[in-house]
């Protein structure tokens, strides 16, 4: 039985070798990221959660021209596509110049993948994604480029330095609607096209893909201070990541070593030499992409850099498609302890906000949570409000005052609630220190190893709090993990530099 793509996706088939395209016709489209030839290797199909081997035989110097004449000339960054599409094909190449490697990674336009970040994008303040290669930074951008330019009738015009975001060719793919495209004739010379956008066309937004060097970072800045919206991506999957990095820190306001004076290093109770923010933060909000389905917002980014300089947890909120919770509620210097997700054991005491209370109740009976409702925030051990309530200012000046942790959902149905609850059981489900140790001690000895032997390895699988824990063990290596498979069995795997590369 064969399969038949997709008008697009079919045109990125049809510059393989015909061996492969007849092999690639018995796999399914869906989830197939990225087709790999390297010389002297057998090809491979990558999917998300698996490789299919296409073809027995090792790839030869002829498979290789042979597409490479079908795509035409690679530019400065080892690029190419496909006109009037999204795909882009990647090459390594020998140190005589010579193609010896490709990535054909498929590109597609996908519609409802920014839902959990509509409001930001719409608030008119800069937005800086994060996350790891291959999450979605991209397909975020191109969804947000057509919303601002279609729904809400914004000049956006979009920075394209590999044609990634708005497609091969002169023009633009229809997946950024009514957004204008400014090609990059060179990688190095995006932050001059940058300016050049504000400059020349007056757009009250600018999309741009991976910003990495100083020069593009100072480029944002200056585009920033002239009340232009940025939305836009860079290295980094966290928003620790990009604060210790001295390259790219100047988008969330930099970081300078300040040394104070006796009384104030007293007052503080702090060391005289401290790190501070430098400038208000180029990008106002920062999402982190966990994954497909969950990030993590920090709609100020100000406060979450001043939090991580002194040391403290960055904070920030979790949003998945079943609701929202508060990543850590800081209590104000006038409250007492806070009482966080940790406390969250036994009988769970919850205090309706904006929700119906009785539809609370009926949800704990019927599902038998260890729950109950109470009718003040003093009694309470987590409040459960709306979405659309959660800037409310009466809530604020609850969780400012009695430091509770806040977890909302969009709408008030007894599904949503349900969700929602579930979702705070099972994180409040306590994971015994030797477990945590044990697992530490396995992603220490398992990332010796990919640095070793340049191979990935596969963890054990663990809770999604510890995966949390492993994930950033690897983030130290500047290495890629990816949590894989279902619970009770997702598990990380680590990938060596070279995937990276690819990715």
């Amino acid at each position: 039985m064969t399969t038949p793509f997709s008008e697009e996706l079919a045109l990125l088939v049809d510059v393989l070798p015909l061996a492969l395209r007849e092999r690639l016709t018995t796999l399914p489209e869906d989830g197939l990221l990225e087709i790999v030839m390297d010389l002297g290797r057998p090809p491979q199909a990558r999917y998300a959660d698996r490789v299919e081997a296409l073809d027995d035989r090792p790839v030869s110097r002829d498979d290789i021209a042979h597409v490479v004449t079908q795509v035409g000339e690679f530019g400065a960054d080892n690029r190419a596509g496909i006109e009037g599409t999204l795909h882009r094909i990647s090459a390594i190449r020998n140190r005589k110049g010579d193609v010896i490697g490709l990535t054909l990674r498929v590109g597609r336009a996908v519609s409802g993948t920014i839902e959990l970040i509509r409001d930001l994008v719409a608030s008119g303040r800069s937005l800086l994604l994060l996350g790891r290669p291959g999450i979605g930074k991209t397909t975020k951008l191109r969804e947000v480029a057509r919303v601002l330019a279609d729904d809400y009738g914004k000049r956006v015009v979009v920075i394209d330095t590999s044609n990634e975001i708005g497609g091969d060719g002169d023009i633009p793919h229809p997946a950024i609607g009514g957004a204008r495209r400014m090609q990059v004739p060179r990688p190095e010379k995006q932050h001059a096209v940058m300016i050049e956008a504000v400059e020349n066309h007056m757009p009250e937004v600018i999309v741009i893909d991976e910003i990495g060097t100083e020069a593009e970072a100072l480029a944002a800045r200056t585009i920033a201070e002239r009340g232009v919206q940025l939305i836009g991506t860079a290295h980094g999957n966290t928003l620790e990541n990009l604060v210790q990095n001295p390259t790219l820190s100047d988008l969330v306001g930099g970081v300078q070593t300040v040394t104070l004076g006796d009384e104030e290093a007293r007052f503080r109770g702090t060391q005289k030499t401290v790190a501070e923010r430098k400038a208000p933060p180029t990008f106002e909000q920062v999402v982190e992409l966990v994954d497909r389905e969950e990030l993590i917002v920090h709609t100020d980014t100000a406060a979450a850099v001043d939090s991580i300089l002194r040391g403290e947890d960055a904070g920030g909120i979790r949003r998945t498609p079943d609701g929202e919770s508060r990543v850590k509620v800081p209590a104000p210097e006038t409250s007492g302890k806070p009482r966080s997700s940790e406390a969250l054991k036994g009988e769970v005491r919850i205090y309706p906000y904006a929700v119906s209370r009785d539809l609370v109740e009926r949800v704990i009976r019927s599902f038998r949570f260890d729950a109950r409702t109470v009718s003040s925030p003093e009694r309470a051990d987590m409040i459960l409000a709306l979405r659309s309530r959660a800037d409310d200012g009466r809530l604020r000046r609850i969780l400012g005052a009695t430091g509770l942790p806040l977890h909302t959902v969009k709408k008030s149905s007894t599904a949503q609630i349900r969700r929602l609850l579930n979702h705070v059981f099972s994180q409040a489900e306590e994971v015994a220190e030797a477990d945590i140790d044990a697992a530490v001690k396995e992603t220490e000895a398992a990332v010796q190893k990919v640095l070793e032997e340049a191979v990935e390895v596969a963890l054990a699988p663990q809770p999604k709090e510890v995966r949390k824990i492993q994930h950033h063990i690897v983030n130290r290596y500047h290495l890629v993990a990816e949590s894989v498979g279902s619970d009770p069995l997702r598990h990380l795997v680590i990938y060596p530099d070279w995937t990276e590369a690819r990715s």
